[in-house]
């Protein structure tokens, strides 16, 4: 592997800076399955907490667990915290305002956050890199959260984490949400279990695949999603793990989106290609982010497109 590629994911954004935690963040577990275990005892994803109120658990969940969720998770929190704690710092900071032991096992539910996968996985990375581990967000696909018989039918938009693994000279893929898996180790687990949305672009772009079988959140599925999707991807290749409330100024609405050029088209295109093999292609993925508007610039939500527009 290409030093300077290693020494790029060592780097942080804004998202994964470590700087306020740093002594704390390395005085966590070295090892990654119990520093994933750690981080699981932190937070309740948002679907548990809704499934604990629904009784429609899935095939992961702890049924006792679940129940123990809807007595004690007090009424007036947030539902989710991910439009709040952006950041691995605000995510920590928060952890240890509620309870200043900091990450524990036994932490209290009332204590824990609600989060989904991208900001457990914006937290790993951040820790590992504070641990002078490189490490990546990745966001696609996967089917391995549901019941044997629904896998390869649909899947689920996903955020995991890859860091490399000096030893073994690879990329290794951890589930930062880890109780989702349970037919492979959450902490290693091959490039085949994981939905890689490069390469899902590309072959629903050749009619080989339905894009309507990749959905996002709750139950929405359409081309500009996985296109949204290809540029979340890309952007954390590029150390910069942006919120899936965020969005590319390209595909701010649908109606933007079926005004789409070939040449607008044949764009995204060649970002999948590239990002088949991002290290392979990493000098030119990194010029196209540096130097095209297009593949960069995105919208927030108090952030518009016309915000973008040069003042005269």
């Amino acid at each position: 592997m290409n030093q300077d590629i290693l020494d790029f994911y060592l780097e942080t954004s804004m998202y994964t800076n470590y700087i306020p935690f740093q002594k704390y963040y390395q005085t966590l577990p070295d090892d990654i399955k119990k520093l994933c275990d750690l981080i699981h005892h932190q937070i309740i994803h948002r679907r548990s907490l809704i499934r604990s109120y629904t009784g429609k658990y899935a095939f992961y969940e702890n049924t006792s667990e679940m129940e123990n969720i809807k007595e004690q998770y007090p009424w007036y929190k947030n539902r989710c915290d991910d439009d709040i704690l952006l950041t691995a710092s605000s995510i920590t900071a928060e952890l240890i305002r509620l309870d200043q032991r900091g990450f524990t096992l036994d932490r209290k539910i009332p204590d824990k956050i609600v989060l989904t996968c991208r900001y457990s996985a914006v937290l790993l990375a951040s820790i590992l890199k504070a641990k002078h581990i490189p490490a990546r967000v990745r966001s696609g696909y996967c089917d391995y959260m549901l019941d044997e018989d629904a896998r390869g039918q649909e899947y689920y938009d996903h955020w995991i984490v890859q860091y490399y693994d000096n030893q073994r000279k690879q990329w290794v893929n951890v589930d930062a949400s880890g109780l989702y898996a349970k037919t492979f180790p959450y902490y290693d687990f091959p490039d085949s279990e994981f939905q890689w949305v490069a390469k899902i672009w590309l072959d629903v772009r050749k009619g080989k695949k339905d894009c309507h079988n990749y959905i996002h959140g709750f139950g929405r599925n359409s081309l500009r999603n996985l296109a949204q999707a290809l540029f979340f991807d890309f952007h954390a290749l590029m150390n910069q793990e942006m919120s899936y409330m965020f969005s590319p100024v390209c595909l701010s609405s649908e109606e933007k989106f079926q005004r789409f050029t070939d040449a607008e088209f044949s764009k995204l295109d060649l970002l999948a290609e590239l990002m088949l093999e991002p290290d392979k292609n990493f000098t030119k993925l990194r010029e196209m982010y540096e130097n095209d508007s297009w593949y960069r610039v995105i919208n927030t939500p108090l952030v518009g497109d016309n915000d973008h527009l040069e003042i005269n």
